[in-house]
């Protein structure tokens, strides 16, 4: 079990170790490009959710965050035993839930770095962090574990 809550601390740890290093070694707006011009570290801080909305209502955040973080918590003990797969997800959005809390807890604000440029439809995708990252990486994963259990369930009533 503690493995599985050390994938949520490395998550934690990686997210709030390259914010640092974004908030320390660059100015608010600065880009570094690293393939121009489809992707480069921005800095860049969001007071709000995904793509900016709710600016600066962060009591709701701190509610939802922390409901979250006990259902995660609870999904993880009750329903995550012996399902690797389920439990890895759950401990990624964990981690990722907890990252982008400290964050909104002790700066007030989201610090945002990996500027992406979708090359064929011309996309300038909203800023994201390792935080975001994993939150979308493990609700994924998630949809996965869902479907192979529903696709389970339809094989034993046949």
């Amino acid at each position: 079990m503690y493995i599985y809550y050390g994938i949520a601390l490395l998550v934690i740890l990686l997210d709030q170790w390259t914010k640092w290093l974004i908030v320390e070694n660059m100015r608010l707006g600065e880009r570094i490009s690293v393939w121009d011009p489809w992707f480069g570290i921005l800095s860049h801080r969001n007071r709000g959710a995904a793509w900016g909305m709710l600016q600066g209502q962060m009591w709701i955040f701190y509610i939802v965050t922390i409901l979250v973080v006990i259902g995660i918590i609870y999904y993880f003990h009750k329903q995550a035993k012996g399902k690797h797969f389920f439990a890895v997800s759950l401990m990624i959005l964990l981690g990722g839930t907890i990252g982008n809390f400290i964050d909104r807890l002790f700066r007030g604000e989201v610090v945002d770095f990996v500027d992406v440029l979708i090359p064929i439809i011309n996309y300038d995708f909203p800023i994201f962090n390792i935080a975001d990252a994993a939150l979308t990486i493990s609700i994924i994963m998630i949809i996965i574990v869902l479907f192979n259990e529903e696709r389970a369930e339809k094989k034993k009533v046949k």
